[in-house]
């Protein structure tokens, strides 16, 4: 679990970073192209490598799920994996295999995100099979059946993970029964509704080209774009968009939920609504969480709680910055005797950087590694198709590698204490506690 804490604080470092450049020479040029259908297409060339790197967004995430079918949208896209008109969910997974290709789906809250890589040698053959499981799915009743199955056992098993209990405990008690609210894989109880016919009516509404940004880089250029791939998307039938408005209601703090587990150590996830990438405050708001507590080792929370006190294993802080307002988050473990302690001392370091100008030191280091850290993030094809996507999604601009050190270097200290006063508030705070919850509370006597 310590391990996983660590990840999870770096994780809000690059939701809140991970779309940086430090140097425009740090990516090859990127080229755009909108298909007549309405599909958007982001090519970046890099011929050192004879491979070849797609991903396919759709923006057809969690957050789309009809009420009471919270995992619709997961199992959607991995059920395009397990049939086609033309193969069986064991031939894909041959072809797949014979070809030494990694085909996946990853689900998410806002978009879903089919993946491909493949030698270029086979990039025929990579592309073909991607687009028969994107634009062919048959959604096989059994399979269908056998998926569901294997994703309550994988829920069953998350029961077991403290982290995972915890964070499932504060997203539906901050996000309610908005969007953002449920698990992506949904729950056990929302499962059992789902039917093929859900599948079928999810995909209906929501893949077509209009939904969709895909992202190219590696061996390939535009030329063989046009011939290799651009017939395929031509052949994606274009269909208008169901707007359906985005409604969220946040609850508020304080308020504290305890999760009684027989653990040595106290999980705790505390926090309240945070932004939306679109924010124009992201940038003030990267350094100001930088030094709070996403800049691990050198962030007030980690100095404080851990070096100075010895109370926390891991401790870091995230914003949750998607296309609607996520969450603000601390997370740390503690031994369940701390846990009060540690809490308190959280909520110290926010109001502290509330209410006092950070030190220049601070601010330096911070925008330094915010700047100097992007080459580190995009050091390979599947990075950069990442953030080409991205980039895409959001409406950053393919300037964005020119505008991202200019918008982060020009951050003060004056920023940092005005965004910390409007986007951290230490009186909403909801808390959750998982872990020997006796122990907890002994050792708050």
């Amino acid at each position: 679990m310590r391990n996983r804490t660590i990840i999870i604080a770096l994780m809000g470092l690059l939701l809140l970073s991970g779309l940086c450049i430090g140097d425009l020479h740090a990516m090859p040029p990127a080229q755009k192209i909108t298909t007549p259908n309405g599909a958007a297409l982001i090519l970046s060339e890099e011929h050192s490598l004879p491979f070849v790197t797609l991903k396919l967004l759709v923006e057809a995430g969690s957050s789309k799920d009809p009420p009471g079918e919270g995992g619709l949208s997961c199992l959607t896209a991995r059920a395009l994996l397990l049939g086609t008109q033309k193969m069986t969910a064991t031939q894909i997974d041959e072809e797949v295999d014979s070809l030494g290709i990694v085909l996946d789906a990853s689900p998410g809250r806002d978009f879903i995100v089919l993946n491909l890589r493949v030698l270029k040698k086979d990039l025929d053959k990579g592309i073909r099979l991607l687009f028969e499981v994107l634009l062919e799915p048959t959604f096989p009743e059994d399979e269908i059946r056998r998926e569901i199955a294997k994703t309550m056992a994988e829920i069953q098993a998350e029961e077991d993970d403290p982290g995972s209990v915890g964070e499932k405990a504060f997203r539906k008690a901050l996000f309610n029964d908005s969007p953002y609210g449920h698990p992506v894989e949904g729950t056990r109880e929302s499962l059992t509704g789902i039917t093929r016919d859900s599948v079928q009516r999810f995909y209906s509404t929501h893949y077509f080209p209009g939904n969709a940004i895909i992202a190219v880089t590696g061996d390939i250029g535009i030329d063989e774009v046009r011939t290799k791939l651009l017939p395929y998307i031509d052949t994606w039938q274009a269909r208008s968009a169901q707007q359906v408005p985005y409604k969220a209601s946040y609850e508020k703090g304080p308020k504290t939920i305890t999760v009684d587990r027989q653990i040595t150590q106290a999980n705790i996830i505390m926090g309240h609504e945070g932004i939306s990438r679109d924010n124009p405050d992201y940038y003030a708001l990267s350094v100001m969480n930088y030094i709070l507590g996403s800049g691990m080792f050198s962030s007030r929370l980690m100095k404080e709680i851990r070096d100075k006190r010895g109370l926390a294993y891991s401790v870091g802080s995230l914003f949750e910055a998607g296309k609607h307002p996520g969450s603000f988050q601390v997370i740390l473990q503690t031994k369940n005797t701390s846990a009060r302690e540690a809490i308190s001392l959280a909520v110290k370091e926010i109001e502290r950087i509330r209410s006092e100008p950070v030190s220049g030191k601070e601010l330096d280091e911070a925008k330094k590694y915010l700047i100097g850290s992007f080459p580190l993030k995009l050091d390979d094809q599947a990075k950069l198709a990442g953030f080409l996507m991205q980039v895409e999604y959001y409406g950053l601009g393919l300037d964005y590698p020119k505008k991202y050190p200019v918008l982060i270097g020009s951050v003060t200290a004056e920023d940092v204490l005005r965004v910390a006063k409007k986007y951290l508030h230490p009186e909403n705070i909801i808390t959750v506690i998982v872990g020997n919850i006796k122990a907890v509370d002994k050792g708050s006597r």
